[in-house]
């Protein structure tokens, strides 16, 4: 996320959940305006600044899905929806729908403060990716990375073996070169979360990586630690 305060919208028809959602938000760096059906909604997106919205499924009128399903077809804007019923099929409709994310109640209000960070992280550096993210190889010191094949090949054009994780781990690098990424973007970007993972997963991942791409693992050139930053992948990288 930006250091500017996030801009949330908050869509919940009951009146002391809604509340409850803004004041914590409100309390932690969050500019917060909501709404208590699709109508409002409707009114704050075309009248204020939003970078995400926290969408309940259960409104009044046009339901959650619905709404998520309009705002998708005309806008990137990102949604985390809200949901009484922690069915799967829910959860399901909701991500087909185009949510980013998703959040049975009853809640932890750190959870979903941690689900928008999380969301908005995933956003700003899917926006700020290198122009090579979108390309199936790319190379780095005489190495060639294959997306498509997920191979990793030496200078000398040897296979060099590599679990997925450290491969995942590779791409989010090679993708971004020249910029530090926070253990927590890595995990975003190679869906670390999902698997139960944690930052100090990361750390591990680079080590392996190290050994096997450094040239001294000891005095690494490729990899470079930022301290109370993260990571920085130095070489020049070009696209296949």
């Amino acid at each position: 996320m930006s250091t500017a305060p996030p801009h949330i919208l908050v869509v919940e028809d009951d009146r002391e959940t809604r509340a409850l959602i803004a004041k914590y938000l409100r309390n932690n760096e969050c500019h917060v305006v909501t709404a208590q059906d699709g109508r409002e909604m409707d009114s704050r997106l075309s009248d204020q600044r939003v970078d995400l919205v926290v969408l309940d499924v259960m409104l009044p009128g046009e339901d959650g899905l619905s709404l998520c399903r309009r705002v998708r077809a005309s806008s990137p804007l990102p949604i985390i929806m809200l949901t009484a019923r922690g069915e799967d099929v829910d959860r399901i409709l909701g991500l087909e729908m185009g949510a980013d994310d998703y959040l049975a109640k009853p809640f932890n209000p750190r959870e979903l403060l941690a689900r928008i960070r999380s969301v908005l992280r995933r956003q700003s550096l899917a926006q700020t990716a290198s122009a090579t993210s979108g390309a199936t190889a790319l190379t780095f010191l005489g190495w060639r990375i294959d997306f498509r094949l997920r191979e990793l090949r030496n200078p000398d054009g040897a296979l060099v073996a590599m679990t997925s994780a450290e491969f995942d781990l590779l791409q989010a690098f090679c993708e971004r070169p020249g910029r530090v990424l926070s253990r927590e973007a890595l995990l975003d970007l190679t869906h670390g979360r999902n698997a139960g993972s944690f930052e100090r997963s990361i750390d591990v991942l680079v080590s392996r990586i190290r050994r096997k791409i450094e040239p001294d693992p000891q005095s690494v050139s490729i990899i470079k630690t930022v301290r109370s930053g993260g990571y920085m992948f130095t070489p020049a990288v070009e696209t296949v």
